[in-house]
C-alpha cells in the first residue's frame, strides 16, 4: 500500500503504525483500535483473549523446539494522549492522525502523534507476524487507557497472561534500559467561589491569554525548565492584582494531568481608568517571561484585549485574591534530583489544570516521585497549601512506582544485546514517569522486568515526533532478546 511512510525500514513495522494512526485512540475510548489489533490476530490465525477491563493478549506458539522456553510477555499500551495546537479543527474521536516526513522524523500536523505508544503496538503486530522469530511461547499484553490512570494495568486480570518475563516497549529514548520508574498521585482542589455584579460604568473586562508554550510530557520533560501556562497567567495577574486590584471572572488552562500546560486565559474586570496601564504592565512582562523562556519555549506569546458583555459578574473580591494568591503559591517542576541515579529528577509536581464552574474553581495538579515517602510528602505539602486558600482537596488517581531490579536476567541479556546492536554499553536508568510495570510488578511479585524503546521526542505536545533511524535498532533489540530469553530458566 502507498502512503506517506511506505518507503520506510523496517517495512513492516511502519505499516503497521501507519495503520494504526488511522484509527481513533484517545484514553478510555479504544473501541476501535482494540477491533483493530483482534482482527490482527484473527488475520493471522493467532489465539487471543480479553479481560473484564478491555486489556487484549495475542498468544503466539513458540517456534519448532522451543515449547518449553519460559513464557515472555511483551507489552505495550493502545491509547494515546491528544493534544492539538489552539484552535486546530481536530476531532480525535473521529479524524486519523496526519502525519508526515520531516528529514529523520515522523511528525503530525498540529496534533500528537501517538508515537507514544503506537509504535510499540506497531512492534508487537510486526513480531506477532515475523515467522523468521527464533522464540519460546509469547504472550503480546496490549493495554487499556495508559495515559489518563494506567487503568489497564491496574485492571489486569491475572488470569490472563502466564509469562514472567515482561518486556515493556512503552520508553522514549534509543540505547537506554529502564529498569525502574516514579510513582504518581494526583489532587483534584476545589476552591468554592460566590459571584458579584458589577455595573458597568466605571469598569472594564479584559481577558489575557498565555498562548504557544513548548508543553510536553509533565515527567519526562519537566526537568527541560519549559514555560507552564497556567503558572505564568497566574505570574501575570497576581501583579494586575497587586497593582491595580482586579477582579476574577473566569480562568482555564491545561487540558491534561500529565502534560505541561500550553495554554491558559482569564477573563478579569479592571477599573476603566487602569486599563491602558494594564496593558503596559501585561507587555512588560511579556517581554520579562519570553525572556526567562527564550530557548524552552519561543512561541510564548501574552496577549490583552477587552470584551464587551451583557452582565459583569465577576468573583467576589476576597475570593479572587485568595485564588490567585493560590494559583501564584501552588509550585510546578522539579522538586528534588535523585542521589543514586546522576540527572534523574527524583521528585516533581505539575500544576495541570484550572477550570472554572458555576460553583467553584477546579486546580488539577500530578505528583511524582521514585521515593514512595517523598512523593506523599509532597502531596502533603500541596493539600496544606490548598487547605490554608479555603479549598477542599481529595487525591485522586495513583500508582506505585517500580524499583529497580539491577540483578533482573532480562536485563542482563538486554545488556548483552545492546552492546551487539548499538556497539556500545547501553545507559540503564529509571525514568521520571510512570510506566505499567509499576502496577505489574506489584501485581506480579515475581515479574522480571525490562523497558526500552526508540526515540520519541515531545511526547504528550503537538510537536511530538518518532526518530525514524532508532526504530529499526530497536526492534532488532526486541527480536535478539526475545532469541536470548529461550535459553533462560
Amino acid at each position: 500500500m502507498s502512503h506517506v511512510l511506505a518507503a520506510l525500514e523496517p517495512a513492516k513495522v511502519f505499516e503497521y503504525f501507519y495503520q494504526i494512526t488511522r484509527v481513533p485512540r484517545p484514553s478510555k475510548k479504544e473501541e476501535r483500535i482494540r477491533e483493530y489489533v483482534i482482527g490482527v490476530a484473527k488475520s493471522l490465525g493467532r489465539e487471543y483473549a480479553e479481560d473484564a477491563a478491555g486489556n487484549i493478549v495475542i498468544r503466539k506458539p513458540a517456534s519448532q523446539g522451543h515449547e518449553t522456553s519460559p513464557v515472555v510477555i511483551v507489552q505495550g499500551h493502545l491509547d494515546m494522549v491528544c493534544e492539538k495546537t489552539a484552535g486546530h479543527p481536530f476531532d480525535f474521536d473521529n479524524d486519523p492522525i496526519d502525519v508526515r516526513v520531516d528529514g529523520e522524523y515522523i511528525k503530525a500536523n498540529n496534533t500528537t502523534l501517538g508515537a507514544d505508544n503506537g509504535i510499540a503496538v506497531a512492534a508487537m503486530l510486526a513480531l506477532l507476524e515475523d515467522s523468521s522469530l527464533s522464540h519460546g511461547p509469547l504472550e503480546f499484553l496490549f493495554t487499556i487507557d495508559e495515559e489518563t490512570g494506567l487503568t489497564g494495568a491496574h485492571k489486569l486480570d491475572p488470569r490472563l497472561v502466564k509469562g514472567r518475563y515482561l518486556l515493556n516497549l512503552d520508553s522514549e529514548e534509543e540505547g537506554t534500559l529502564f529498569v525502574g520508574c516514579s510513582g504518581g498521585k494526583d489532587i483534584l482542589m476545589t476552591v468554592p467561589v460566590g459571584w458579584k455584579e458589577k455595573k458597568k460604568d466605571g469598569w472594564a473586562l479584559l481577558e489575557a491569554k498565555v498562548e504557544g508554550c513548548t508543553g510536553g510530557h509533565s515527567g519526562l520533560d519537566i526537568h527541560l525548565g519549559r514555560a507552564n501556562a497556567i503558572k505564568v497567567l497566574a505570574r501575570v495577574l497576581w501583579n494586575l492584582n497587586d497593582e491595580f486590584g482586579i477582579r476574577l471572572c473566569e480562568i482555564q488552562g491545561g487540558t491534561k494531568r500529565n502534560a505541561i500546560p500550553r495554554d491558559a486565559v482569564a477573563q478579569f474586570l479592571i477599573v476603566r481608568d487602569d486599563v491602558q496601564a494594564a496593558r503596559k504592565k501585561i507587555q512588560s512582562m511579556q517581554k520579562t517571561v519570553k525572556g526567562l523562556h527564550k530557548d524552552t519555549d519561543p512561541g510564548l506569546k501574552i496577549s490583552c484585549k477587552e470584551l464587551k458583555v451583557e452582565k459583569m459578574l465577576s468573583m467576589k473580591s476576597r475570593q479572587s485574591e485568595i485564588l490567585l494568591d493560590l494559583l501564584n503559591a501552588l509550585p510546578s517542576g522539579v522538586v528534588s534530583m535523585s542521589r543514586d541515579i546522576p540527572g534523574l529528577v527524583e521528585t516533581s509536581v505539575n500544576l495541570a489544570t484550572v477550570e472554572t464552574t458555576k460553583t467553584g474553581v477546579l486546580i488539577g495538579s500530578s505528583h511524582r516521585s521514585s521515593v514512595e515517602d517523598e512523593k506523599m510528602a509532597l502531596v502533603n505539602s500541596v493539600f496544606s497549601i490548598g487547605r490554608l486558600a479555603g479549598a477542599e482537596a481529595e487525591e485522586t488517581d495513583g500508582y506505585p512506582g517500580w524499583k529497580p531490579n539491577l540483578q533482573s536476567k532480562s536485563l542482563q541479556v538486554a545488556k548483552e544485546v545492546f552492546r551487539e546492536v548499538y556497539g556500545k554499553e547501553p545507559l540503564i536508568t529509571a525514568i521520571h514517569a510512570g510506566l505499567e510495570c509499576g502496577i505489574i510488578g506489584e501485581k506480579f511479585g515475581d515479574m522480571d522486568m525490562v523497558s526500552f524503546g526508540p526515540t520519541i521526542r515531545n511526547a504528550h505536545s503537538p510537536d511530538e515526533c518518532l526518530h525514524i533511524p532508532s526504530v529499526g535498532p530497536f526492534y532488532d533489540a526486541v527480536k535478539k532478546v526475545l532469541e536470548r530469553l529461550i535459553h533462560m530458566p
